[in-house]
């Protein structure tokens, strides 16, 4: 297991990663992550055909002064691709509020490879007729990354 943590405030443009600060790492060397970055590489270390991870997210989000409010939200992304099915959403009922969102996803690597993880500021529009918020706040993250299999 491997926790990462990003307790600072922070605004994450729509599209980019939210960054962590400080961790409590990996020591077999399935994750890695450079405190500092948005980026975790997990790797399919392995003697069966694949590696499977859980990886966990645990935040507060909310819309930065002088935002429209509208849906926010926050993805777990792999290789760059948000995972649809991780997508959290949240409306605050204005700015500088903060609502509690959880997403999971679990992660597939194949023996040998290395795919990227990242939690990213996504669109929280779904009906395509408003414009998604350009920033979203975030704090008190965590990221929990486990090896199942």
């Amino acid at each position: 297991m491997a926790e990462y943590l990003a307790n600072n405030e922070q605004t994450v443009a729509l599209n980019a990663p939210i960054v962590f600060e400080s961790s409590i790492p990996c020591n077999k060397g399935y994750v890695y992550h450079e405190d500092q970055t948005g980026i975790f590489i997990l790797r399919g270390v392995t003697n069966n055909c694949f590696a499977r991870y859980q990886v966990t997210f645990n935040g507060n989000i909310g819309l930065p002064e002088g935002a429209t409010v509208a849906p926010i939200a926050v993805a777990i992304t792999v290789n760059g691709e948000p995972r649809p099915t991780s997508r959290a959403i949240s409306t605050p009922a204005a700015v500088e509020t903060y609502d509690n969102v959880t997403s999971t996803a679990i992660v597939t690597v194949p023996r040998g490879c290395c795919f990227t993880v990242s939690v990213r500021a996504v669109s929280g529009v779904t009906d395509g007729t408003t414009a998604p918020a350009d920033n979203v706040s975030v704090i008190n993250s965590n990221l929990v990354i486990n090896r199942i299999a």
